[in-house]
């Protein structure tokens, strides 16, 4: 058997002189550029498609100086959120011809040590930030000046770059005006990541949707599912425990999001009461498994596939317009109600 060699890459020369056009018209051909007629066009994608020529693109982006890229850093791929707005981005960004460099950072990681870098040396177009992390980030967000125009899914330390997200606060004042409107007057609710703009957003509107109805705020009604306990469950679990022991006369929880909602309604099983009987639960977010928990859960959606989406438009739209000022994009959230609230104590 005669040994075969590496396989030559197939070059723009060559498509030219499979079709017998020139080498000029031919790049502008494969690069999408300039006025050729439709039987020279259809000459030469024929005679491309004949030699299985595959674009260059470290070529290409160096002559027409864009990349078709975009880097998109996220955090936590395990979650099913930043999954679905992960889905919604590169989609888009597909649909408009451009491809997704996609990198990570630790949960305690910096962007700075290494996707930044990372990103800059790939000459990427832009980039779409999907990590919490760069709130507090300030050295990754002074590195991120003047370089690329950056649309992210959380707020960057320091500002100065367009964000698209959900209001955050309206998701906890839907939640907890719909179980006040259900007659419950003792509610506790178990946070997230202190510190992070969505936890707080919806611990503030907690408190708002009590101020409302004219129910006294009480901290001893507030516990956080802390990170140390493995996994936002059973972090969520640990607190539901300890709120019910110190107050036992909670009848409903605001776990402010539905990964959390799960921990709470484990904990309940184990301690004897029944949702919504004794306890009634709401969540925040709208993933998948809420429609099939048992009982399904009460929660407020909210839209990450679509907020994905968006995100990478206005991105390719900055980058298309040459227009970089900073922007808030807010989409719609909306509560979806299920047996997990159901009844009404007031009778």
């Amino acid at each position: 058997m005669t040994p075969t060699g590496p396989t030559r890459h197939v070059s723009v020369k060559d498509v030219a002189a499979r079709s017998g056009v020139s080498f000029q018209t031919t790049s502008k051909v494969l690069n999408g550029k300039g006025s050729v007629s439709g039987v020279t066009r259809a000459r030469i994608l024929r005679a491309a498609s004949d030699l299985g020529y595959v674009p260059n693109l470290q070529a290409r982006s160096l002559v027409m100086k864009s990349s078709r890229a975009i880097g998109l850093i996220a955090s936590d791929f395990s979650d099913h959120n930043l999954s679905q707005f992960v889905v919604g981005a590169e989609r888009e960004a597909r649909r408009q011809g451009y491809a997704v460099v996609i990198t990570s950072i630790e949960p305690e990681g910096s962007a700075g040590e290494y996707a930044l870098p990372a990103m800059m040396e790939r000459r990427v177009d832009g980039i779409l930030l999907a990590a919490p992390q760069m709130e507090e980030d300030r050295a990754a967000a002074r590195a991120l000046e003047g370089t690329v125009p950056v649309v992210s899914l959380y707020d960057v330390a320091g500002g100065g770059v367009t964000t698209v997200g959900s209001d955050h606060e309206l998701t906890g004042v839907l939640a907890t005006r719909h179980l006040i409107d259900r007659g419950h007057r003792v509610i506790a609710t178990i946070t997230g990541t202190p510190g992070r703009h969505a936890t707080e957003s919806r611990l503030r509107g907690y408190r708002r949707a009590l101020d409302e109805a004219g129910l006294a705020f009480d901290g001893a009604l507030v516990d956080q599912a802390e990170r140390q306990i493995a996994g936002k469950i059973a972090g969520a679990r640990a607190a539901t425990v300890r709120l019910l022991e110190a107050r036992p006369d909670i009848t409903a929880i605001f776990a402010q999001n539905d990964t959390l909602a799960l921990g709470v309604l484990n904990a309940l099983r184990s301690l004897g009461k029944r949702v919504p009987d004794d306890c009634a639960v709401a969540g925040c977010d709208d993933i998948d498994m809420a429609a099939f928990m048992v009982p399904p859960l009460t929660t407020v959606h909210v839209p990450f596939y679509e907020t994905g989406t968006e995100a990478m438009r206005l991105l390719l739209n900055m980058i298309g317009d040459g227009v970089f000022a900073p922007r808030k994009v807010l989409l719609p959230v909306h509560l979806v109600v299920r047996a997990s609230t159901s009844g009404d104590l007031r009778g």
